[in-house]
């Protein structure tokens, strides 16, 4: 049922701002520091004990960005693979010491897969090269989905140049984990409508379905990843916030801006809709 309540996600440095707010009706939060290079091989521990600092008090759901800068999923260097494993690892580790349930990762599928995927099937007993990227991306996860699982934590895949959706919800099906689920960011899915042809965003959120956890809530023109405030954009609100309200679970929906002092326009904008609350 509309209108949704959703929360943001924010630096730790804006929780002060938008901590009375988080608080008052328990939102969803999401902390994204640790997607900084640099943060998860320093002092994360200290990031975790400042956004506690700040959430005394916060029972509402938590989640965190997880590291994404030249961390490849499917990263096919024998050599490199294992530090990206690692620094997942590292990841969840930040997340459970935060107390949060959700990590975001990014999605490997590129635009220049969905057009050469078909140029490279199946041969004798060499994989497609779909399969081999699923494939990929399953052994490197595997040491932070063990810790995700032991920890309580849920790894939440994000579409980033994806075109089809149902690529990214077939690698998620691939971990045969409950720890493993689906994340949709709306600006990245707008532009994938717009600018290579993929379905609208609505239609995202639909092809997940019950495997969709957890949402960014962001306005787009279509061209770049503006992260405006909804209604900024050409986003078809309305439709994204009934494919959402319409499915059988509730995921995570944060307002993830470019700009975190834009929050108080987005949520006027969507209370004027009748969307969010």
């Amino acid at each position: 049922m509309l209108p949704l309540k959703i929360g943001a996600a924010l630096m730790v440095a804006d929780l002060p701002r938008y901590r009375d707010w988080l608080i008052a009706d328990q939102r969803d939060l999401e902390v994204q520091d640790f997607l900084r290079p640099g943060v998860l091989t320093g002092d994360w521990q200290g990031v975790v004990t400042e956004a506690k600092r700040h959430l005394d008090g916060f029972e509402g759901r938590l989640g965190i960005h997880g590291p994404f800068y030249d961390m490849v999923l499917d990263m096919a260097d024998a050599e490199i693979a294992p530090i990206v494993a690692r620094r997942f690892v590292t990841g969840v580790e930040a997340a459970a010491a935060l107390g949060a349930s959700q990590m975001v990762i990014h999605s490997p599928f590129t635009t220049w897969d969905w057009f050469n995927f078909g140029d490279n099937p199946r041969s004798g007993n060499r994989p497609s090269a779909f399969e081999a990227k699923m494939e990929r991306a399953v052994a490197l996860l595997a040491p932070a989905l063990a810790r995700a699982e032991a920890e309580g934590v849920t790894l939440v895949i994000e579409n980033i140049e994806d075109i089809e959706p149902g690529f990214r919800r077939e690698l998620a099906l691939r971990f045969a984990s409950d720890a493993v689920r689906l994340s949709i960011d709306t600006g990245h899915a707008h532009y994938a409508h717009c600018a290579t042809g993929a379905p609208p965003v609505d239609y995202f959120v639909t092809d997940a379905g019950a495997m969709l956890a957890h949402v960014h809530l962001q306005d787009a023109d279509g061209f770049a990843d503006r992260h405006w405030p909804p209604g900024r954009g050409t986003v078809n609100w309305h439709a994204v916030f009934r494919a959402i309200a319409a499915l059988p679970q509730r995921p995570h929906l944060v307002l993830e801006l470019r700009d975190a002092a834009d929050i108080p326009a987005a949520m006027a904008y969507l209370a004027r809709e009748g969307l969010a609350h």
